[in-house]
């Protein structure tokens, strides 16, 4: 049979199951699973090469769905791919199976969750570049709506692709015309699309996207470019199904049972093609081979050290021992001192320049191809980028982000630098790990722990340089804490992290010289709190404590310790409560009510309630 009639079938067949699975599922976007039903019959059934027994082959050529609403149709190529059993498709949106309503890595051979749209491109050029870095043969390849190019992360994603000279990488916009609420911004003027893309240096195909000699044609080329491709194809949404065809108003709605009966009666019965037949597996089935490692030689401090600078160390030694280390920067690697690992492992860092949001997305899609990505920058910058951090959670990704220049001790800056809220950011992702460390051993204990823990982690690091508090060799593990100072006679407890130990310590001294004995507790482990550590400890204290962070006061180490306790102990909390000021840090410690001073003053406040 003709290459062009089985791939105009297995489109059918693909409109077919879409339509289907909506209406029995009661919801989803069928007109966007017909627009794009030739883009994808033509991509899984002949361009792509990929090993349907293996979704980890390190030879396959990757598929991201940036449009995840379109999810229906994807599962259906997977069913006719004959990776997953037909009748699951009427499983759709079901609690109880893997094909959600977007894509989530639930379902295995999905290794990015989408949906929140902008996202795919990124993802897209981190896989690329982590193929490219462990010489995978494989491609690359991005389905985008157009609706979602008015996204800024989107040229954020074309930029760095051209940069990194990614020609492994085509991104397939499915120009339908028509977004959710109406028309998208260039509606079908392709040419609108060329000259954004040209401009960032890609080379640019328009097809019409119903025209299978067209759109194979087209990826042919593509594969020949030496730049990153991005195909521009012009479609109808709802395309073969007349009464919803480049119709405003049907996204997001499944056909009624009746609509449904009209919709199939004019695609037709479902063409008798075995779609399994014409998938192209990979010339050969290799797997990523890295050492991995994650135990280093710790630097020996003789002196204070910001923990900032200990994590630059800590990263440049762990990479040393561990090839599937990855660091991703943005412009700023010479103040969180990840410029170290940079010069001693080019081939394994990369420039995302002040671009956070494709930062994070490259690092997910690093993440997805086995790599473990450190992604450092200043915390108030990183916090930008907080959908990409949500959808990596979503995406089950190995994600170390590690956040510099927190609070308002970092002084004259002023606020538009201090990260205040970070701690809010991560705390609340389910398995997230948030570790804040306050002097130079305990930070590059804490690297060597979040580079062990499988899963998305936090490591908060602090400006100033600091005296030393820990040994070289203690050990720092997730849901920890330390007591740094205690007694027979505490009558208080005052928890703290980073560089408010330092403030808490001082105002122990302070507390000693009038008789008053409080125990210090280094609550280096955010989340999880050390719950069962924290609350023995303060038990023993007169179940009063004073928690002081240099972070806003919601969201932080404040409310973790509260939940810890469960109400149950009476305390008072310091935090930042006002929107902050540029000072000397020492300044901006007193006026925002942090420093020890004001930790002496709860402490007696308690003591008279």
């Amino acid at each position: 049979m003709d290459k062009e009639v089985v791939l105009s079938k297995i489109a059918t067949r693909l409109r077919i199951h879409s339509v289907k699975m909506t209406t029995k599922a009661g919801s989803g976007h069928p007109t966007t699973c017909l627009s794009m039903a030739d883009l994808i019959a033509c991509l899984f059934f002949d361009e792509m090469r990929f090993n349907p027994q293996d979704p980890h082959d390190w030879a396959n050529d990757e598929f991201v769905l940036s449009k995840g609403h379109a999810a229906p149709i994807l599962w259906a190529a997977y069913a006719e791919a004959g990776i997953i059993p037909e009748r699951s498709l009427m499983t759709l949106r079901k609690i109880t199976s893997v094909l959600e309503g977007h894509p989530t890595p639930r379902m295995k051979w999905i290794k990015a969750a989408t949906g929140s749209l902008g996202q795919g491109l990124s993802v897209g050029v981190g896989m690329a570049a982590a193929m490219k870095l462990g010489k995978s043969p494989g491609r690359v390849y991005v389905l985008q709506g157009d609706a979602e190019c008015a996204e800024g992360s989107v040229w954020e994603a074309c930029n760095t692709a051209h940069y990194l000279r990614l020609s492994n990488l085509c991104v397939v916009v499915d120009i339908n015309r028509l977004g959710q609420s109406g028309e998208t911004m260039h509606g079908h003027d392709i040419k609108a699309y060329e000259r954004k893309f040209k401009a960032f240096g890609w080379d640019t195909i328009s097809i019409d996207g119903h025209k299978i000699p067209e759109i194979l044609k087209a990826l042919q080329k593509a594969r020949e470019n030496k730049n990153p491709t991005a195909i521009l194809a012009r479609t109808i949404k709802g395309k073969g199904v007349s009464f919803v065809e480049d119709r405003n108003g049907w996204h997001g709605k499944p056909l009624k049972a009746d609509e449904m009966k009209r919709a199939l009666e004019e695609l037709g019965p479902m063409p008798p093609v075995d779609s399994k037949k014409y998938v192209k597996k990979p010339r050969k089935s290799t797997t990523l081979q890295l050492k991995k490692r994650f135990n280093f030689k710790r630097t020996f401090y003789k002196e204070k050290v910001a923990t900032r600078r200990a994590y630059g160390n800590a990263l440049e030694k762990l990479g040393q021992v561990n090839e599937a280390i990855v660091a991703l920067d943005g412009d700023v690697k010479n103040s969180t001192y990840a410029e170290d690992f940079f010069e001693a492992f080019p081939k394994r860092s990369f420039q995302s320049y002040i671009a956070e949001q494709n930062m994070v997305g490259m690092g997910l899609g690093m993440s997805a191809k086995g790599y473990i990505p450190f992604i450092a920058t200043f915390s108030a910058f990183l916090v930008r980028a907080h959908d990409q951090i949500r959808m990596a959670a979503y995406s089950f990704s190995n994600i170390k982000f590690v956040g510099s220049h927190v609070g308002v001790s970092i002084g004259a800056d002023g606020p538009s630098q201090m990260g205040l809220e970070d701690l809010a950011v991560f705390r609340p992702i389910p398995g997230c790990a948030v570790l804040y460390p306050s002097d130079g051993p305990s930070t590059e204990a804490c690297v060597e722990t979040l580079a062990r823990h499988k899963g998305l982690s936090y490591l908060r690091t602090s400006r100033p340089a600091m005296p030393l508090l820990y040994s070289q060799d203690e050990k720092f593990p997730i849901g920890g804490s330390k007591v740094l100072k205690k007694s027979q006679k505490d009558v208080a407890a005052v928890i703290a992290a980073g560089i408010t130990v330092y403030e808490a310590l001082k105002a122990y001294e302070e507390l000693k010289k009038e008789g008053i004995s409080v125990k210090i507790i280094d609550a280096y482990s955010v989340q999880p709190i050390d719950k069962s550590g924290i609350t023995r400890e303060v038990e023993k204290s007169g179940k009063k404590v004073v928690v002081v962070e240099d972070h806003f006061s919601n969201g932080g180490l404040g409310d973790a310790v509260a939940m810890a306790l469960s109400g149950k102990t009476e305390i008072l909390h310091l935090a930042v409560e006002d929107l902050p000021h540029s000072g000397e840090p020492d300044e901006l410690l007193d006026k925002y009510g942090i420093n020890a001073r004001h930790i002496k003053n709860a402490v007696k406040k308690l003591l008279r309630s």
